[in-house]
């Protein structure tokens, strides 16, 4: 610690930095590791383990349930979000949306209302109307309300697909895990879970971003860029992908597994968040301590790491200080950490561009997080198509380090959930007009799922029943609010 305070005043006098960005050695360089050459001088490390298993395809893999995506996303003027799923049922669903500091109950059925209109259009029988019909003048106020109904939306998008999901045996060839850390992280922070899953028979791929771990670390705050690192992230999934293919992120790490989920909807299977936080597009903050001279990053470096140490974990004990230096978490130098803080800018991940998403996603939230608030990832799974929440109750921000056996648990247990397979309708005796049928309510979604723990009132968007899990938490409704520090 004396060191680093030193070195950051010898920083300030002379206005070079002496931290200078070089990849660290790795402990184990032969077991595993490859370095990919994503752009010219831009290398990465990756961790890319295949197991030992007879390539053979069992019986019965490729069936699956299927899953009809079908929703219509509306976006006012306003800022106000309108989700409805088409094919939830065939009477009006309610879906409630927080705006300030005031609840609104919306009826999705009339896409051409606004969220705030609570009346309904004046028909030509009612007595509404007879009173249009005379030249008595309205109030100014109805005459709002009804410009408000008649408003049509900013931005409307409509999905309709259908997605078949499979379960992901270790025993498939082409099943491959992604595992994609956070800021101030490394490949090594899933130490437990690469090893675990690849002996299971999975094929894991886990990437050093640029400036972490054993990756080329450049002089450029450029090469930091939500969109350059979101490249980098592209070309190894390109490399490594297979048939059907599982990402795995953890804080930052969750916004480029988003990214490939939207942008490779086919190709991408399913998708674990840990403590990725809301459905906000990002933004670098002004008032951070990251926008502080490099220099004076260097010198307040000790106080960083301990600040990690107390947020990040649960407890901060003599194992978890062991699992912070071992694991190369909160490693990184004062430039790269700063450039990564500074480059979070991701305007187009809003809260459409995650409705968008219709593949099955696992949200896993460490109660003591100080980082994530829980809330944000409950209007996550609000806002997911197909999004379960899992609350571990003794995990913080780096709850895959603390309880790898309760992580690795969860995530397996996802791995091998599929919905069950649709069963054809019975055919009644009596006869029916000649229309065109609506597909039966159980048909529209998986009968069976990952438990989305709920209290407060049902959740229209998620399947019915689950398998039994470790530990949940429960769901509300709550403000959006920004991601904070990735």
């Amino acid at each position: 610690m004396l060191t680093s305070f030193v070195d950051g005043i010898f920083c300030c006098f002379t206005g070079k930095s002496t931290n200078v960005v070089v990849p660290i050695e790795s402990s184990e360089p032969t077991d595993g590791f490859e370095f990919v050459e994503v752009k010219p001088g831009r290398v990465l490390r990756v961790r890319h383990i295949i197991p030992d298993r007879p390539v053979v395809e069992e019986p019965g893999t490729g069936e699956g349930g299927t899953v009809s995506c079908k929703r219509k996303i509306s976006v006012y003027r306003n800022g106000q979000l309108l989700i409805e799923n088409i094919n939830e049922a065939t009477h009006p669903e309610l879906v409630r949306y927080q705006n300030g500091d005031s609840n609104m109950d919306t009826d999705v059925s009339n896409c051409e209302a606004p969220p705030a209109a609570q009346a309904s259009e004046p028909t030509p029988g009612s007595a509404t109307a007879e009173q249009a019909t005379d030249n008595k003048p309205a109030p100014q106020q109805d005459l709002q309300q009804v410009q408000r109904r008649r408003r049509k939306p900013k931005r409307s998008i409509v999905i309709d697909c259908e997605r078949k999901i499979t379960c992901c045996k270790g025993t498939h060839p082409d099943v491959a895990l992604f595992f994609i850390h956070g800021v101030g992280g490394s490949l090594d922070i899933w130490g437990s879970q690469l090893d675990y899953f690849s002996q299971l028979g999975y094929e894991v791929i886990a990437p050093d971003l640029a400036g972490h771990g054993a990756s080329s670390a450049p002089r450029i705050p450029a090469a930091y860029t939500f969109y350059a690192l979101a490249e980098d992230v592209r070309i190894i999934f390109k490399r490594y992908a297979k048939k059907r293919n599982i990402l795995v992120g953890h804080s930052y790490g969750v916004s480029f597994c988003t990214f490939l989920a939207h942008e490779y909807p086919e190709q991408v299977h399913k998708v674990v968040m840990i403590n990725g936080g809301g459905p906000t597009a990002l933004e670098p903050s002004l008032c951070s301590v990251f926008n502080l001279p490099t220099c004076v990053l260097n010198f307040l470096s000790p106080c960083l790491t301990w600040s990690f140490l107390m947020a990040g974990f649960a407890h901060q004990g003599t194992r978890e200080k062991k699992l912070l230096k071992e694991n190369n978490a909160f490693n990184v130098s004062s430039f790269v950490l700063r450039s990564m803080m500074s480059g979070q800018y991701w305007p187009e991940g809003d809260e459409v561009y995650h409705a968008e998403i219709t593949v099955p996603v696992l949200l896993v939230h460490g109660m003591y997080d100080k980082f994530v608030p829980v809330q944000e990832d409950q209007r996550m799974a609000e806002i997911l198509l197909l999004g379960f929440l899992k609350i571990i109750d003794d995990g913080s921000h780096m709850v895959m380090m603390e309880c790898p056996d309760v992580v690795n648990t969860l995530l397996h247990e996802f791995f091998l959930w599929q919905p069950a397979t649709a069963s054809k309708p019975k055919q009644e005796s009596a006869p029916t007009k000649t229309t065109t049928t609506k597909p039966p309510e159980d048909t529209t979604r998986p009968k069976t799922a990952p438990k989305s723990p709920s209290k407060s009132q049902p959740d229209l968007t998620r399947p019915t029943t689950a398998p039994k899990s470790v530990n949940t938490g429960t769901e509300a409704t709550v403000d959006i609010r920004s991601k904070g520090m990735k």
